[in-house]
């Protein structure tokens, strides 16, 4: 059989029916918002969506004019936009605020004037990490912190879900992906931030609930997690590139099974793509799992599974590989 083989560049425009890749163009006319698009986990969902032929639409706070209070000038949505156009889709950046419901209701105002409909909205408002005090008790927390993290990884998902799904139900088929940071079930052990174990548990609920009222409109909700993610933040707080972030595991074993972004890109990507992908709704998700089903892989070739790989490291049973959870299935 004649197949399209991942070339390790990242692109997602594999085929294969063996592993259940998606075709190059199977996004080819669909409609897409990621909502929190500017790096990371956000911007490669948005690229990979792309690179299946998809229309993007891509929002975040930092601008080539205006930076967040993340405080990074070297990622902007216009970046995004522009490499996914690049990897074969139209990328359409619209500078947002969703914790203002008027910005998030012009954002999906110009969708529905544009194209009239919304096929994948990927909720991955965060920007966050600045805020997380670890190992701080509940008494002990700063609290303009910590309700700082509700309202962005809360608040915001709640406004961008009520303004954006009314378009998203007017067509049968639609998808909605809840990011997170972990699965339902690895998230039992406490995060060590109450405030922060909270903002990254509401996704899953919302998933889990969005389930159950999507359903009646023929559309599906997930929430989905990255594993230990090189995202730009990341790569920088350990003085690493993408091209050289093993000289990080020494200093941090647990970082030899980190992913690139890309690989959650491919694993939203392989939902939207799915017709079947009904099969998850209101589950809990993760790039490991979904790269079993899919076949896809990172842009090294590997297929790293974090949260077993964690789990079996934070035991206290012996030695444990981070290689024997990084191949490909």
């Amino acid at each position: 059989m004649d197949r399209t083989t991942d070339t390790g560049t990242g692109t997602g425009t594999e085929t294969g029916t063996e592993t259940g890749t998606p075709h190059a163009r199977a996004l080819k006319g669909r409609i897409a918002l990621v909502a929190g698009a500017t790096r990371g986990a956000g911007r490669q969902m948005a690229v990979q969506l792309g690179a299946l032929g998809a229309t993007v639409y891509v929002t975040g706070r930092t601008t080539r004019d205006r930076v967040s209070e993340v405080g990074r000038t070297t990622e902007t949505i216009e970046q995004t936009a522009e490499l996914v156009t690049a990897a074969g889709g139209e990328g359409i950046a619209v500078p947002a605020d969703h914790l203002d419901p008027s910005q998030v209701d012009a954002v999906v105002d110009r969708i529905g004037a544009d194209h009239g409909r919304l096929d994948v909205l990927v909720d991955d408002i965060w920007g966050g990490e600045h805020l997380i005090e670890f190992g701080r008790k509940a008494w002990e927390l700063d609290l303009g912190k910590a309700l700082r993290m509700l309202d962005l990884g809360v608040r915001a998902h709640l406004i961008t879900l009520r303004c954006a799904l009314p378009l998203l139900v007017s067509n049968r088929g639609g998808l909605v992906v809840e990011i997170t940071d972990g699965t339902e079930e690895s998230s039992e052990p406490y995060r060590g931030n109450l405030a922060y174990d909270l903002v990254k548990y509401a996704p899953i609920r919302l998933a889990r609930n969005l389930g159950q009222e999507l359903a009646e409109a023929g559309c599906t909700a997930v929430s989905l997690t990255p594993g230990f993610l090189r995202s730009e933040w990341m790569l920088d707080h350990f003085g690493v590139r993408e091209d050289n972030w093993r000289d990080a595991v020494e200093r941090e074993p647990h970082f030899a099974i980190s992913e690139s972004p890309v690989f959650v890109g491919h694993a939203v990507a392989a939902l939207a793509a799915d017709e079947d992908r009904h099969r998850f709704n209101g589950r809990s998700l993760s790039s490991g799992e979904l790269a079993k089903v899919y076949g896809f892989t990172d842009t090294d070739g590997s297929a790293p599974d974090a949260w077993p790989y964690i789990a079996a490291a934070t035991s206290g049973e012996g030695e444990v590989d981070a290689a024997d959870y990084r191949r490909p299935h």
